[in-house]
Parts: C-alpha cells; structure tokens; sequence
C-alpha cells in the first residue's frame, strides 16, 4: 500500500508539473476604427476567423460591430469611452439604460466578456479621474440587475505612465498622487468583483527615448545577456517582461497582491518619423512574433512564472486618420486591403513553427489591380488605396502630377502606361512615381489615405512600376 502510495503522489507531482509548464496565455488584438478605409465589420470578422484570433477588443460598443461578431465564437471586451464617465459616475439610471442598449441587446450571442470602463483616464486632458471608480461601480450594479456580473468582468486600462518608479522592476511604485484618490479604490473594487488590472504598455517609447541606453534585442525578445533587477536578483530577458512585473510590484507595494493582470495594448510600429528611433517593419515584425511566442508557448514573467500572460496586441489594422505622428497610424498587422504588413504567428501552431518576417520574404499577392512580381528586401511601393472615394483619388492623381512634379508622361493617351485605363491604375503610377522620387520618405505615400506602401512592385498590363535610385 506504502509503494502505491508514493507512486499516486509522484504521478499526482508529474501531472501538476505538465499543467504548469503547458500552461499558456492568450493573445488577442485591438480591433480600432479611426480610419476611412477599412473593411465592412463582417469582412473583419472573416478575417480574424481566418487567423485563427479568437478574442478582440474594441473602444466603443459600436452596433453593427457587436452584431457582425454574434454568434463567431470571437469573445468581445468592449469600452465604455471616457466622455460618458462623468454621467455614468452620476446617474445610475444612466448606466442602467447603457447596459440595457449596448450589453444586454447583444449578449450572449455576441461573447461579451469584459467591459473596459474609459481608456487610459489618468492622462485624460478632460480631467475624469474623479469620475472612474463610481462609473465602474455603477456599470457594476446595472450587470447585477441583468444577472450578467459573473459573466462581464469590469476594468479600465491604465497608461504605463500611472508608475513614477518603473527600474528597477522591483522598484516599480504608482504616482503618490494617484494611489488613494483612484488606484485603491480600482484595486479595491477589481478584487471584490473578481476581475483584473487592464495595461497598456509599449516597450517601444521606452526604447524610443533610449535607445542610448536600452537594448533592441531586449525590446523585441531576442536573444540578449539579460538585465538583473538589482532589487531582488531576477534576470530579465525582455523589456516587456520588466514593466509588467513592475506593475505588479507597484502594487504589492500597496498591498494588492492578488490582482491579476492583462496587458490590453502592446505592439511596435512599422513605421514612424525620423525621430521615432526603433519604428520600422522588420522591428515590428520582431516584437510582436517574439511576444507571441512568449505569451502561447512559455510561461509567466519572471516575479509571476506561474501566472500565464494575456495581451492584446495593438492594432488589427493601420488606422489612417489617428492624430500625433507617423508611428500611430502603423500599429496595424494588417493594412486596410487585409494584405499583411508583416508575417507572425498568431496561434499556437505557428508559434511553434513559424517565423516573424517583414512582408518582403513573403510572395503572396497584394491585393491592387494588376500582378505583382517578387522585390529585393528593402524595396517598397507606393499604390493606390481602391476602397478611396474617387474624388480624392482624383484630387490626390492631380496634386501628384501637378504640384508634386511627379513623371505622369508613362499615363498619358499612347504611353506606356495608359492601360489599363483606370483612375485607380494611374493614381497608382503617379502616386509611386512621386514616393520614389522623394526617396519613399515617410509621409509621402499617404495622400490623406488614397495610398498605401506595398513590399512586392506591382505591375498594370505590360508597366511595370519603377524603383527608387
């Protein structure tokens, strides 16, 4: 009996020991819409089924959204924006009538999960911090009153910025100025409700500002010596690991030691202006591959091992009308034509097998009229957007070859590059004509979003698209 006894336990001890090290996390991704180019919802939500990305988050709880993904099995955190805080914090009826049009109406058929109540308030210009906590309270009751609170989690993604004390990891402290007013309280209520701290953070501002002193391959996990956290000798191989175990610190120093956490935004810009050091295809392709991997192959973090990571990369798409610079309009993994910016893996059989590559070593087609022919790395293109209206194209066809002094002369009656005799297969032309002249700078193939940078040259009938020198 003695000898079957110990054999349960080992068999009890390997068993346990297979959960742990299996253990993965999950990943999901931003689904943003500032932009005027995008797909209908429904094609979206093809085309996260096709990638196999089963959970999405949004910033709004927009209806015909929440309606394309009923019934896809994709679970849903949606958002309650920051300009409604102030009434729901002050009208309970409010939050109740919130609920009834923008949760209730949908659920279960759409997978709500979460509800994300404002986004990032603490550095809100609007100055909402005040109103966070009783919104979310009170978003909380309206979920009681419809049974739904056991099924909806509530949160608010906090901005990395909500720390003064980021490094070391251990160190990791919030702003005094914020902890009794509304990061106690959060805590407070996220525990009583049993859900989870939202986080927004992105190693690639702070590699950005220093570069001087940060290493790339820290910031998009590869192979690196490594950084010891001076505080409590833990070895950290990536920069995203740093800052999260930093969060976690900032709150056990607060005593919250049993708040989970989901980073609810990460990601790395594909490309950016020259002051944005780190912003470009292969960086991005680079960090959001690795994390992936990370998050669906390994473990936790070095301070939480046992804890699987949960992230929601940001963005599914570049989203054209974001305001601030170049970087915030090339988050996206995808373009607006759903072509990919970049090649990662998404599940975790890719994880285990595929690599992350800039769009360049792929040869599938981008979806423009016309064939496209294998470029050299590096080459890049600048083509029409054909989801634009025709007025803009026009307008932008007309600046290009007008004032923009690019070589129209392929386009005109009998040329070269007349046919096919299209606006979008001219606009093309006369768009990359004037991208490769100003040395495919950044900016010059936007065009107020008719165009969009390509990797592979395309080519109309019998043009083919020229290179830069």
């Amino acid at each position: 009996m003695a000898s079957q006894a110990f054999y349960l336990l080992v068999s009890i001890i390997v068993l346990l020991s297979a959960i742990v090290v299996s253990g993965s996390g999950s990943v999901g991704i931003n689904y943003g819409r500032v932009a005027n180019n995008l797909p209908s919802p429904e094609k979206v939500v093809e085309l996260l089924k096709s990638q196999g990305i089963n959970k999405v988050k949004l910033y709004d709880t927009d209806a015909t959204v929440l309606t394309a993904l009923a019934d896809s099995g994709i679970t849903v955190v949606v958002a309650l924006p920051n300009e409604l805080l102030s009434s729901t914090a002050a009208d309970q009826s409010f939050a109740d009538n919130w609920v009834e049009a923008n949760i209730t109406k949908f659920y279960p058929k759409t997978k709500i999960e979460a509800i994300a109540v404002g986004n990032e308030v603490f550095v809100d210009p609007a100055n909402t911090t005040k109103y966070l906590v009783p919104a979310m309270k009170n978003i909380h009751a309206s979920l009681v009153k419809s049974k739904l609170d056991s099924a909806i989690k509530i949160s608010s993604p906090i901005a990395f910025s909500a720390l003064k004390t980021s490094y070391p990891s251990s160190a990791g402290s919030f702003k005094p100025e914020l902890i009794e007013p509304v990061i106690k309280p959060m805590l407070d209520f996220l525990k009583q409700t049993g859900s989870y701290l939202m986080v927004n953070a992105y190693p690639f501002f702070a590699y950005s500002a220093n570069s001087d002193q940060i290493s790339l391959d820290y910031a998009l996990f590869k192979d690196n010596p490594g950084v010891v956290d001076s505080g409590n000798g833990l070895k950290y191989s990536s920069l995203l690991e740093a800052q999260i175990d930093a969060v976690f610190a900032a709150m056990s120093a607060i005593k919250y030691d049993d708040v989970k956490m989901v980073v609810t935004e990460t990601g790395w810009p594909s490309m950016g202006d020259e002051d944005e050091i780190g912003a470009s295809e292969s960086n991005a392709a680079s960090y959001n591959g690795n994390l992936v991997r990370k998050v669906l192959t390994g473990n936790g973090t070095p301070l939480r091992p046992q804890d699987p990571l949960n992230v929601y990369l940001f963005a599914l798409f570049n989203e054209n009308q974001k305001p601030g610079p170049t970087s915030e309009r090339n988050y996206g993994l995808f373009y607006p034509n759903e072509q990919k910016v970049y090649n990662i893996p998404l599940t975790k059989e890719e994880a285990k097998t595929g690599q992350s590559t800039p769009v360049n070593s792929n040869t599938s087609q981008v979806p423009v009229a016309g064939e496209v022919s294998k470029a050299k790395v590096g080459q890049t293109w600048c083509v029409a957007n054909g989801k634009a209206d025709e007025k803009k194209l026009q307008a932008a066809l007309d600046y290009a070859c007008g004032e923009g002094k690019a070589d129209c002369s392929p386009i005109q009656p009998g040329a070269t590059c007349y046919n096919p005799n299209t606006l979008e297969a001219h606009a093309s032309y006369a768009f990359n004509s004037y991208y490769q002249k100003n040395t495919r700078a950044t900016g010059t193939c936007e065009f107020g979003g008719a165009a969009y940078v390509v990797s592979q040259r395309p080519t109309y009938g019998s043009c083919e698209f020229p290179t830069g020198h």
